[in-house]
């Protein structure tokens, strides 16, 4: 329960980048062919990036530090970080991690024109790391965590799911320019977040990849992969829950843990669904089509976008 003894100590911080473009465009819609004296006002609340965090604090009275972060596709995982950076700090004792991404007519045409979007060149699908893949189905979701510092979690008699063993951020600013990420950006991203956890590469149970069915995205990923893994990749199970659910941006990290967190309570990897062949030399061990049963204590999950941000995060079981 959240009152006046609490709720300084409860935070929030939200990843989210495209889900104020709806209102953003329909309350500038307005005030072009109306003017700004006659534009709806009701509109202008939802065109901030802030508005997700804000309403979850006044709905339930949270009054400790309220946070956006918008890095477009690694918002959840670098927005993991910043709510872990202030629960060891002593800033927090609990922090609602949201993310939360939602369709609009804008983002769409944004991306279709960009050519990213399955179905200008080939079937409409998302079918991560097969030889058919020709760009991301455009999705939108939501998820929220709820991170505690342990004593606090067992003092208030809490199911503890999982625990973050460490979160990792490297953003590669010359890539700004070309506008396209090499592998080295996405293993040294991942080599931070295995030494940040203190485990081995071959302690990784598995790896919730990024992969959203972009022709060059997926080979770069796994490209990377095989440079963290080496000899050890083969022995991995790799797992894309964005051919069932889509890319969702800012949104897909946290629905990766929430994704990851199932698989390790229930003992199950998710599969990567409409997978019939690589085209990408050295496959590794792709779980496809049906779900592979596995017991995991580690779970390596992934995030990256095309202009320099990376952010990895490994999840591990509870006892």
């Amino acid at each position: 329960m959240i009152d006046s003894s609490n709720t300084d100590k409860i935070g929030v911080c939200t990843g989210t980048t495209l889900s104020s473009l709806e209102n953003l465009t329909e309350f500038n819609r307005q005030v072009i062919k109306d003017g700004p004296l006659f534009t709806d006002v009701g509109l202008f609340p939802g065109t901030v990036i802030n508005a997700a965090s804000s309403h979850v604090s006044i709905k339930f009275n949270i009054q400790g530090f309220n946070s956006t972060i918008s890095n477009g596709f690694t918002s959840s995982l670098d927005a993991l970080k910043y709510a872990v950076d202030f629960i060891k700090f002593g800033k927090a004792d609990v922090v609602l991690l949201g993310a939360v991404e939602s369709l609009s007519l804008t983002s769409f045409c944004g991306l279709l024109k960009l050519g990213a979007l399955s179905g200008i060149n080939g079937p409409e699908m998302s079918c991560p790391f097969d030889k058919r893949r020709n760009g991301m189905i455009l999705a939108e979701g939501a998820a929220v965590l709820i991170l505690e510092r342990e004593p606090h979690a067992i003092n208030r008699s809490a199911n503890i799911y999982g625990e973050v063993k460490a979160v990792a951020n490297y953003f590669c600013a010359k890539k700004t320019i070309s506008g396209q990420i090499d592998s080295q950006d996405i293993s040294n991203c991942m080599n931070t977040v295995i030494r940040s956890a203190d485990v081995l590469p071959r302690e990784i149970d598995f790896i919730s990849a990024a992969a959203n069915s972009t022709s060059s995205q997926d080979e770069i990923e796994i490209c990377a992969i095989k440079e963290v893994f080496k000899n050890t990749e083969r022995s991995i199970p790799v797992t894309s829950i964005k051919s069932m659910i889509g890319e969702t941006f800012s949104a897909s990290g946290a629905l990766q843990i929430a994704a990851a967190i199932g698989s390790i309570k229930n003992n199950f990897i998710a599969p990567t669904i409409n997978f019939k062949e690589s085209d990408i030399d050295g496959c590794l061990d792709f779980v496809s089509n049906t779900t592979k049963q596995a017991k995991i204590d580690n779970a390596l999950i992934n995030n990256f976008g095309p202009y320099g941000n990376c952010a990895a995060a490994i999840i591990t079981s509870y006892s």
